[in-house]
């Protein structure tokens, strides 16, 4: 049986076809947000100056949501500045540049080192760690700049952030949206990720070697003049050798500790953000005491303020979205207050119902649905701005369907990172393809066709496990 949609509803309904609208011209949509929280206010509650409130109370309980995740975050980035200062960051890669001795071997060993890197430092600061080192070997045996850019997109901000198991930024913010639980999301879209990223980089490999081969990529292709290098700015003498050696030793066996006692102690969600923030913390701490000594405490302060720098301004964008799709759920009563109807069990979900009364719904649409909305939502160049969208909308469809509602959210959050977190996005390209010395448009335009390969097989896939 169906539901009765109110004014409320509609008023949802309208501002999400409006946020996609502006996404898919490239316009920012907070002031879209914003007006939206404002409107379902008003609506509900008749109150002028409630409704004014209400905008305030949706930043707070949005912030207060996602405060976690952009605190591990800002914390990592804080502690790989300090890996790179200090060049241990150097010495921990290393090793790997003596895996590197053909081209093949520096596009997949590049990627996997990076992958695994970005799983627990983000890719961003990965690529600062990676790029520096790697980037010179890779070239003298063969590998395009391009390509290793290529490879450190894909795997980094691809892969690994897509799937985010680690830190689990992604599915944090994806299954609020969607009203489940974050391990749901995070079992459904194990497989997704694999078929999406093994699809991707394989496809990425094939063409980026026929093009070699041919002639039509060479090691000039895309190469810019100057070359951002984060290394440049470290500060020598700080530690032996020795202690470098030792500390990049103790920064991955931490880590490996860390990922051993979330298996044991069954840690996930808030735990294991918890406990990776905490090691992120303790390693910052120990490394700016032991490098900078009289300055560090001084030092410690200077880089969490750059940490928290980064971490607001990455999700600063996020917040007043976020705070708009949190009214679909729980945060409506908590933000606005009781005033939805008695027989509601929230905008979202009310939705769906209504939808699965008048509409005959298929995964198949479902599936097609949530890839081209969190691609849509990922060409603002940020790939989680617009996450928390394809969760509602997972929800709504997952409803819908009876069904599968952890796979679509997954989905969504997958085709929303490969396309807006670093991968097609020009801008979103800049810190990869700056470390490469390569122009970003080059890099998106060569990232294309496999992503597009990608997703068009990981939709297929998901239909079938809906």
């Amino acid at each position: 049986m169906g539901v009765e949609l109110t004014a409320l509803h509609w008023i949802y309904i309208v501002f999400i076809g409006l946020i996609i609208g502006f996404m898919v011209k490239r316009r920012d949509t907070s002031l879209i947000c914003i007006l939206g929280i404002f409107l379902i206010a008003i609506t509900a509650t008749g109150s002028l100056s409630g409704s004014i409130s209400s905008i305030f109370n949706s930043f707070i309980y949005a912030i207060t949501e996602l405060l976690p995740t952009i605190l591990v975050i800002s914390i990592i980035v804080a502690m790989s500045r300090t890996l790179t200062i200090t060049g241990i960051n150097d010495v921990m890669i290393s090793p790997f540049s003596k895996m590197i001795r053909t081209p093949a071997l520096a596009y997949w060993t590049i990627g996997i080192v990076m992958m695994v890197i970005s799983w627990f430092f983000w890719p961003s600061p990965a690529v600062a760690l990676l790029g520096a080192v790697l980037l010179p070997v890779a070239v003298r045996v063969g590998l395009p700049a391009l390509g290793v850019a290529m490879a450190m997109n894909l795997f980094g901000h691809g892969i690994a952030l897509s799937g985010d198991f680690v830190i689990q930024a992604a599915p944090k913010l994806t299954s609020d949206a969607a009203g489940l639980p974050i391990t749901e999301v995070i079992d459904a879209s194990i497989p997704l990720v694999l078929v999406m990223g093994i699809v991707t980089t394989a496809a990425a490999f094939y063409f980026l070697r026929r093009d070699m081969k041919s002639g039509k990529l060479t090691m000039d292709t895309g190469v810019q003049e100057t070359k951002f290098v984060e290394a440049a700015e470290d500060e020598t003498g700080l530690l032996s050798q020795g202690q470098k050696k030792f500390f990049a030793i103790l920064i991955p066996l931490l880590f490996a500790l860390d990922v051993a006692a979330m298996s044991i102690l069954k840690l996930q969600g808030g735990d294991a953000t918890a406990l990776i923030g905490g090691t992120s913390v303790f390693i910052l701490l120990l490394i700016t005491m032991f490098s900078h000594k009289n300055t560090g405490l001084e030092k410690t302060t200077s880089y969490m303020i750059e940490g928290f720098t980064f971490g607001f301004k990455v999700f600063g964008p996020v917040i007043p979205i976020a705070a708009f799709f949190y009214l679909g759920d729980a945060g409506f009563t908590k933000i606005i207050g009781d005033f939805l109807p008695k027989a509601s069990q929230g905008i979202v979900n009310d939705i769906g119902v209504a939808l699965a009364s008048v509409v005959p719904m298929s995964k198949e649409i479902g599936a097609i649905t949530l890839t081209a909305v969190g691609a849509i939502t990922g060409l603002d160049g940020s790939g989680f701005s617009g996450i928390s969208l394809a969760g509602s909308v997972a929800n709504i469809f997952g409803t819908a369907i009876g069904a599968g509602a952890a796979t679509l959210t997954a989905l969504g959050q997958i085709a929303a990172i490969w396309v807006g977190g670093g991968t097609l996005v020009p801008w979103a390209l800049i810190p990869a393809a700056a470390i490469c010395g390569v122009d970003p448009f080059e890099l998106a335009r060569r990232n294309l066709k496999p992503v597009t390969i990608g997703l068009v097989v990981t939709t297929i896939v998901a239909m079938f496990l809906i």
